[in-house]
């Protein structure tokens, strides 16, 4: 058994002692169908970024842009570019043209899911008095969810070996097809780029004035305009601006998480930076997590974060014909142990 108790307010056990897909759980058959059902029109819209933005490191200093190159021809033209190649070069009958490439990219830059080894906690799940390092449903950092080993190499890339999100991996995700519902709350409409924490009492004030409804499973998408200052800087962000910039959830108000566990969403997504406003001055008593609702979502209740999505005009339109509800297919790579993956999501209205 992998915890004898687990955290307040988590959902530890509720689909099953080994389960690792969480809430994702609740994205049953029924729902696929209800989001079919919200196609009316059949026009699709692309929710990712271009997978090079932001531009830079500065809302990450460990997450760079993607590095594209071509690959190498081997043989007698070792080290050329395999690209725009013609392989009448090695045999003069053939009239084929062929371009290959290879990218270095840091999942988690751009539009991306978070699976749940993202994010875990040092928590006493063992009632034993001492803290250890746990993800959700009490899977074991260092046996079920692996670091590294660091290795020679020349590039500091290169020196690692054997990451692993083990069955919390994002390929979970991708497993289950991450195609459902999408319910999309547009706060953008009412706080407009104002920077600021969006509570429990401003959720429900969004929703009541936009008629929005949240049932058990939908895929849930916060527009705040946050990638929209992104593509206006042009792959030179400000540090800040971006800091001073839109709204997000507000992970300190018990509340709000408490609506999100009572909801049943089973997931959330922004356009933001990390769906929730991380706080720049610690004000609660340690020990506390930092991103408290991400220690909500991915580490207690088994809620896939989605994070940097381009809604803006899903947003204007849904606003133009007073809807909210869409079809929301959004698979990430089904890249065995990673904690997280880029995505090009789409949505149909």
């Amino acid at each position: 058994m992998r915890w004898k108790q687990r955290p307040p307010g988590s959902n530890w056990g509720e689909f099953g002692r080994d389960d690792t897909r969480g809430r994702m759980n609740l994205v049953t058959r029924e729902k696929v169908l209800q989001g079919v059902a919200e196609v009316k029109e059949g026009i699709a819209f692309c929710l990712s970024l271009p997978l090079d933005y932001p531009g830079g490191n500065v809302l990450n200093p460990r997450r760079h842009p993607p590095r594209l190159a071509a690959t190498q021809r081997d043989g007698a033209n070792q080290g050329r570019q395999n690209f725009c190649w013609p392989l009448g070069e090695d045999n003069p009958a053939h009239t084929d043209v062929v371009s290959d490439d290879l990218v270095l990219l840091t999942l988690q830059y751009s539009t991306q899911w978070d699976s749940f080894a993202h994010v875990g906690s040092r928590f006493d799940a063992d009632g034993d008095g001492e803290r250890e390092i746990v993800f959700y449903n009490g899977y074991r950092g260092g046996e079920d969810v692996k670091p590294a080993r660091e290795s020679a190499g020349a590039e500091p890339w290169a020196r690692y070996e054997g990451t692993d999100g083990g069955k919390l991996g994002i390929d979970t995700l991708a497993e289950h097809g991450a195609q459902g519902r999408g319910v999309l709350i547009d706060l953008h409409h009412h706080f407009g780029r104002e920077r600021r924490p969006v509570g429990y009492d401003d959720l429900m004030m969004v929703l009541r004035k936009d008629s929005v409804e949240i049932e058990r499973g939908d895929m849930v998408c916060l527009y705040t305009g946050f990638a929209d200052v992104l593509l206006e800087l042009r792959k030179e962000p400000k540090a800040e601006l971006l800091h001073n910039t839109c709204s997000g959830l507000d992970g300190r108000d018990h509340r709000l998480l408490q609506w999100i566990s009572d909801s049943g969403l089973a997931c959330l997504i922004a356009d933001n930076y990390a769906v929730e406003l991380i706080p720049m001055r610690l004000t609660r008593p340690q020990p506390h997590a930092l991103m408290p609702l991400h220690e909500h979502c991915l580490f207690k209740n088994g809620i896939h974060l989605g994070e940097l999505w381009y809604l803006t005009e899903l947003a204007r339109w849904l606003r133009e014909h007073r809807r909210s509800r869409f079809l929301l297919t959004a698979p990430p790579l089904r890249l065995p142990g990673a904690v997280g993956s880029p995505a090009t999501p789409i949505a149909t209205v």
